[in-house]
């Protein structure tokens, strides 16, 4: 088996060796991945520049393709150009720091196994709930089950999954749940700051809060109650319950 592993933190980050160390151990694993970090750049791909890849060493042996680009870059030219064979999964992460709620649409982590899907290969994507040196280690293990159940008994292969691990104790795990993409999101805040030539900038900074309107079986909320949450998602953006009523009354405005 051929798994594709990939991230957008950057190809030396301890969340993707974590990965692929665990992973490796079932499968023949090719790391095709940023070569610096790209967080929060969403479904980005690079266009009006040449998309260049490297061969990475650690340690004085191959890692994996850096590619100067974000993460879709990366599974989109891992699939189609830089593994010698078909890729049977996609794997994204791990992240550090979460990716619930209306943040997955930023997320370069998500849209990375979304990027798999569209390509036409099972695909996950893993986030860890820390944002300082973790230990990655359960994470990386639990993805290696959900590998063995992608590959074996998942019955959607054209549906991405995406999880997220509470950064607690393996025995302090709640357990494990599937819910719905929830409404929280980062509530943003810029700080002003003046360079040494005048000019002004702004550092862009906050935290993810649960919304006033989060429902309980929300990826967001079963995270902060110490559960793993596993979320089903689709490229499919369109609201299916909205057409019929929109499609009425657009048709009266001619």
């Amino acid at each position: 088996m051929r798994f594709l592993l990939t991230n957008d933190d950057g190809i030396y980050a301890k969340g993707l060796s974590a990965l692929y160390q665990e992973l490796s151990k079932d499968a023949d694993c090719l790391i095709v991945a940023p070569e610096v970090e790209q967080s929060a750049v969403g479904h980005a791909i690079t266009l009006f520049r040449p998309l260049m890849v490297r061969r990475a060493q650690k340690n004085g042996s191959f890692l994996g393709y850096a590619v100067k680009g974000t993460p879709a870059d990366c599974v989109k030219i891992g699939i189609k150009e830089l593994s010698e064979k078909p890729v049977d999964l996609v794997v994204s992460g791990i992240n550090l720091g979460a990716n619930v709620g209306i943040n997955v649409l930023y997320s370069g982590t998500v849209s990375a196994a979304t990027e798999g899907i569209i390509m036409g290969v099972p695909s996950m994507a893993f986030s860890l709930d820390a944002h300082r040196d973790p230990d990655f280690s359960f994470a990386a293990r639990f993805a290696r089950k959900m590998a063995a159940f992608m590959l074996k008994d998942y019955p959607m292969k054209n549906v991405a999954i995406n999880v997220n691990i509470p950064a607690v104790p393996e025995d302090e795990i709640k357990g494990i749940v599937v819910v719905k993409q929830g409404r929280a999101r980062l509530i943003e805040n810029f700080e002003k700051r003046v360079d040494p030539r005048d000019n002004i900038y702004y550092w862009l900074a906050g935290e993810t809060r649960l919304s006033e309107y989060e429902e309980i079986d929300s990826d967001a909320c079963a995270l902060s109650k110490g559960l793993i949450s596993i979320t089903p998602i689709y490229y499919d953006l369109t609201r299916y319950d909205v057409l019929k009523d929109l499609r009425e009354k657009i048709e009266q405005l001619l």
